[in-house]
Parts: C-alpha cells; sequence; structure tokens
C-alpha cells in the first residue's frame, strides 16, 4: 500500500471554525485524522470556544475505567500547539498530564500528535490496516468544560477511502461509513465510545430489544474464514441469559445497542467493558471457522470473554462501588470491591455459556477446576486477603514481577470461587441465589431508576445485602474469607451438590515450586519459584540459570526423571549460577501439596444433590 499523505507541517494555523462542523457553542470539539500509518501517528485538533481568560488548562486521563493501572496515556502525546484564532499563542506543559494555554480572547485550538501502536484494548492503535483508539488516550479533556457537551468529528483516511468505522458514540452528522461529527454529553461519557475504523466484518443480530453489532477488524483477511452465522447465533444465547438474569420479566437490555468491537491477532486475549460496547482482542483461531463443527477450546475461550465484558455492562459499569462515583480519571481510584466487581463477572461468565446451552456441564466443571487449581497454586493466597488484593490491583495485579505469586491473589480467580461458594450457600440452605443477590444490586444501585445508584455500592454494603435475600448471618463468613485468607469451603459445599473433588499429583516443577524458561543451548533460566517450596529451599532465585543437578546436566527432562524417582530423605544436589558465578546447594527432596483438581458429576447423586445441581447446572450434559 501506498505511504499515506504526509501531515501538514506543524507550523501551520488549524482550520478556522468553519470546518469543525457540528460543534456546540460551549463543548469542546475534536477533529481526529488518521495522519500518518506507517508512523503509527493520529492527529487531533480540539477547538474551544469560550477559553477560561485567566488561560485554560487540558489534562489526560492516566488510566482508563475497567484496568487498574496508572498507565500515563500522556507519554505518547507529541507536541502541543496552540492558536487563538489564527495566532499562534504559548502553551506549557504543567504536569506529567496537563498543560495550560496563554490567555486568549477569542476561540483557542490546540493541535497535537498521539502515538499509536498500543495492540492492547486499553489505549490506541493506527497502521495500514486498522485504526483503533480509546477517547482516553487520545482526546485531551479542557478543564471547567468536563460537563459541556463534547463533540468529535472523524476524517476518512485518505490513504484508504474503503474504511469505515463501528462506534456507539452518538452520531450528529455522518457519512454512510459512519465518518463525520458524533456527540457525547459530557467528558465522562465521550471516553466510554472506542472507536474502531478499518475494512470491518460486521455481522447484527437483536436481544432484549436491543441491537447489537459484531464489528471484526481486518475483515478483508476473514471473509470466509469466519462462521458468521454460528458467531451471531451463539452470541445471540449468550446475551439473551444475561439479560434474562438481570430482567426476568421485562426481558430488556439496558441499552438500545450494543457493539462487540473484536481484533483479531496471532495470539492476542483480553477485553475492556463499555456501558454499551467492548473492545475485545483474541486469536484468529478463536472465531468459529465455517468447516469447524465443534466447538472447541479455543472458541469457548472467546465466547466467555464475551459473556465476560457483556456482563459487565450491569455490573460496574451500571452497578457500581462507591469509589467510582464518580471516577477520578487522574488518580487512583483504590476500592476493597473488585473481587466482587471482576470476581462476581468471572463467576458468570461461564455460568451464563452453560445456562445458554454452549458448555456442558462437564467443560463447566473443568473451567471450575482450572480456577481451584490455579488459586491453590497461588501461595499468596495465604499472605493477602482478597479485599486487600483488590485494594493493591494498582500497585500489585497489573504490576506482576517474579514473587507476584507468593504476595498476592488474584481477586479475579478467588474472586469467581467467592462467589461460587456465595451462591452454592445461598442455595443449600434456602431458596435464594447469587441471581437474586445480582438482581438486588441492580434495582437497588444499577438501573435508571435504583435508588441508590448516584451513591455507588459502599464497601461494607454486601453482607447485609445476602442477608436480605437469603436470610443469613454472613459476618463471620467475611472475615474468614473476604477480609481474612481462609479459602471457602468449596470441597463440602460442592460434594452438597452431587460434585466429586479429586486431585492428581501435579507435574515436577510445579510440584518443586519452580517455574522456568528453556534458554537457547537448552539452559533452564528461572522465572518464579514459589514460596516454601523445594526450590525456594534450595536457594533457587528469579534469573538465575539451573546447571546441574545431582551431576547432570540439568534438562526438563532430568528434574522429571529425578522427581519421578525420588523418595522422602534423599538429598538434591543442585548446582545454579547467579550473576555468573557457580552456586552449589545441597537439599533434601520433598514435594509441595498436589493442587490440581478435577471435578466431576457424582455417578449416584442423591435425590437432594440431584436437584440442587440440576438448579444450579441445568440438567445434563
Amino acid at each position: 500500500m501506498t505511504r499515506p499523505t504526509a501531515p501538514a507541517p506543524d507550523a501551520a494555523p488549524p482550520c478556522s471554525a468553519r470546518t469543525h462542523r457540528g460543534s456546540t457553542a460551549d463543548g469542546p470539539h475534536y477533529r481526529v485524522r488518521c495522519a500518518d500509518a506507517q508512523a503509527h501517528h493520529f492527529a487531533v485538533e480540539l477547538r474551544l470556544a469560550n477559553p477560561a481568560p485567566a488561560g485554560q488548562e487540558f489534562w489526560l486521563p492516566v488510566w482508563i475505567p475497567g484496568s487498574y493501572l496508572v498507565r500515563e496515556f500522556s507519554r505518547h502525546v507529541l507536541r502541543v500547539q496552540a492558536w487563538c484564532d489564527d495566532k499562534a499563542v504559548a502553551i506549557d506543559k504543567t504536569g506529567k498530564n496537563r498543560w495550560r494555554a496563554a490567555p486568549c480572547r477569542g476561540a483557542l485550538t490546540l493541535r497535537y500528535t498521539v502515538y499509536a501502536f498500543d495492540l492492547s484494548v486499553r489505549t490506541a492503535y493506527l497502521d495500514d490496516s486498522r485504526g483503533f483508539f480509546n477517547p482516553s488516550s487520545l482526546l485531551l479533556a479542557a478543564s471547567g468544560h468536563e460537563h459541556a457537551p463534547h463533540t468529535v468529528q472523524l476524517l476518512p483516511p485518505a490513504f484508504a477511502p474503503h474504511w469505515s468505522v463501528a462506534t456507539t458514540l452518538p452520531a450528529l452528522d455522518v457519512d454512510a461509513a459512519g465518518f463525520g461529527t458524533r456527540q457525547a454529553a459530557n467528558y465522562d461519557a465521550l471516553i466510554d465510545h472506542p472507536v474502531e475504523m478499518g475494512d470491518l466484518l460486521r455481522l447484527t443480530f437483536r436481544a432484549g430489544g436491543a441491537a447489537h453489532t459484531v464489528a471484526i477488524a481486518c475483515g478483508q483477511t476473514l471473509r470466509g474464514a469466519v462462521d458468521g452465522a454460528r458467531l451471531v447465533r451463539d452470541l445471540r444465547r449468550v446475551c439473551n441469559a444475561h439479560i434474562a438474569l438481570f430482567e426476568p420479566q421485562r426481558r430488556r437490555a439496558p441499552f438500545a445497542q450494543y457493539l462487540f468491537l473484536v481484533a483479531p491477532t496471532a495470539d492476542g486475549y483480553g477485553g475492556l467493558e463499555h456501558a454499551d460496547s467492548t473492545a475485545l482482542m483474541c486469536s484468529r483461531r478463536s472465531l468459529p471457522h465455517p468447516r469447524s463443527k465443534e466447538a472447541d477450546s479455543d472458541y469457548r475461550e472467546f465466547l466467555g470473554l464475551c459473556s465476560h465484558e457483556y456482563f459487565h455492562a450491569w455490573n460496574v459499569k451500571r452497578i457500581r462501588p462507591q469509589a467510582f462515583t464518580p471516577y477520578d480519571l487522574q488518580r487512583e481510584n483504590p476500592t476493597t470491591l473488585l473481587w466482587l466487581f471482576e470476581g462476581f463477572t468471572a463467576y458468570y461468565d461461564d455460568l451464563m455459556l452453560r445456562r445458554a446451552g454452549l458448555l456442558s456441564v462437564q467443560h463447566y466443571l473443568d473451567g471450575v477446576a482450572r480456577t481451584l487449581s490455579a488459586v491453590l497454586r497461588t501461595a499468596g493466597r495465604e499472605v493477602q486477603s482478597v479485599a486487600d488484593a483488590s485494594f493493591d490491583a494498582w500497585i500489585k495485579f497489573y504490576r506482576p514481577d517474579e514473587n507476584i505469586a507468593n504476595a498476592t491473589v488474584s481477586y479475579y480467580q478467588l474472586g469467581a470461587l467467592l462467589a461460587l461458594s456465595i451462591d452454592l450457600r445461598l442455595r443449600q440452605h434456602g431458596a435464594a441465589s447469587l441471581d437474586d443477590v445480582m438482581r438486588l444490586l441492580w434495582t437497588r444501585y444499577g438501573r435508571d431508576d435504583a435508588p441508590l445508584r448516584a451513591q455507588g455500592v459502599g464497601e461494607d454494603a454486601l453482607p447485609a445485602l445476602l442477608r436480605e435475600v437469603g436470610g443469613l448471618d454472613w459476618r463471620g463468613y467475611f472475615r474468614r474469607h473476604v477480609h481474612g485468607c481462609e479459602l471457602p469451603p468449596l470441597q463440602a459445599q460442592l460434594r452438597a451438590f452431587g460434585i466429586t473433588w479429586q486431585t492428581e499429583a501435579d507435574p515436577a516443577l510445579d510440584a518443586l515450586g519452580l517455574a522456568v524458561q528453556e534458554q537457547p543451548g537448552g539452559w533452564l533460566s528461572v522465572q518464579r519459584v514459589r514460596h516454601g517450596g523445594w526450590a525456594e529451599r534450595a536457594g533457587l532465585a528469579a534469573s538465575d540459570v539451573i546447571v546441574a543437578l545431582n551431576g547432570e546436566r540439568a534438562h526438563k527432562a532430568v528434574i522429571e526423571r529425578a522427581h519421578g524417582r525420588a523418595r522422602r530423605g534423599d538429598v538434591w544436589q543442585l548446582t545454579s549460577l547467579r550473576q555468573d558465578r557457580l552456586r552449589q546447594t545441597d537439599t533434601p527432596w520433598f514435594a509441595l501439596p498436589p493442587a490440581r483438581v478435577q471435578l466431576r458429576p457424582a455417578d449416584r447423586p442423591t435425590a437432594a444433590q440431584r436437584k440442587r445441581r440440576r438448579d444450579w447446572l441445568g440438567g445434563e450434559p
């Protein structure tokens, strides 16, 4: 493809006010252009009709809701310039994400460039195959004008006249391809609408009275390779299951339209929720192929991702923690409730697939078993509670290092297990379930007419809500399992539902508390060492190179063979390198308790177990 037209020189004045069609008298107006696909540059102009007389300030969020890490989006903003009408004015950077323009009598216009080459769903990406951006990483906010209407003019790229736009940002004046002017009620609403541009494969269906669209990027390479009919059929079933959970009588979605933005990559995986859309990244093999008759694990994983982000349209986008009401986009917003908002969502993502008839009971239980195994293998669960892990997400979960598994626990995984445990306890001891709790949260905190929607869910609100629904006292449960480090009693709870729990011996490296990466030449580099395991006792640490075990060069096969033959009382001699210095230790061999869990429906469940399991998971298969 030919190189796109070079951007205009930086010194050129901005376009006149007449070109900003659709702009409002008071609110900010943006023009977004795909300036240089090879350099991955978006060009942005921001026009403000009535800037602050003493000098207008601008700022960019440092994080995006749904991903709890300060990501410093402003590091990708290049050379901000300002004009007062057609005259250049000074603009200074006053903070890591803030700028201040000199006083201006008349309309103020900024022009700047944003580098966009992040394939994730959180920021922005541009090359000659597609363009994508979250407004939170591209569009500066004008201080004092955040609550005014914001308009955005999306310009079609000269190098790709066949591109079209997919976004739920409301249209004011757009062409058939979706380019043109769109409007948001305020800045918070603006940043909740990601934008995808390119050659898009579009699929449509209706669920809960709402129009749903799947827009798949790089459609020119996928036509004929994606079973669109199957994807639409399956997603419709998933969406209807979610809608029925929250609105069992009305069966109406809380939005008029919903958009799945899908970016297929070689091996990507991830999603980010928005109020009426989601940005998804998946591997190309995850999409259903017309010749594949059975749903494989990759496709089931993709459906689970769609289910997870769709559930978030209720749980966290509308039912919010008090700490996010409203968001503070310029600093961390810690809350102890991420285990509820992410963990409960992780519980329901596969459960909704099961209810939609897209997962067998065994496939569902296999997923629960994988989560159980991961948590049991995480030594940090004995160090940090799930509530504290939620609070520390900003400094730990999203900044993993070689010791993260020894220092914290995933509020996604343990939160999902707590949701399961709470659901089973409610079902076993009464007629209520976690579904009833979610509906109470929805009617009290989430729906447009919810009395506490503006207040948000308090940090200590859930025990009382659970007691209101199921009549049980949850204070001891929360003290032990939410604010303490004791795992919920899932083995006994699952037994009451006719589910058998078995453990298998772990692979050798897991049993030794060791994770390695094979380097060129077969040398083993230590990635992680689990607290309390043999590897830690032997003195290994991240980045060490394992040279020999018992005098034999230490390939993976050597370690596995030695572990398989080991008996209590054996002493292993280990030779390793740390910063190019040889180390040697003699350490008694031992294995960590097995963490591989297998769950199966009991062969001969009692009548009570069979009924509980059927009420929870439905009938076979």
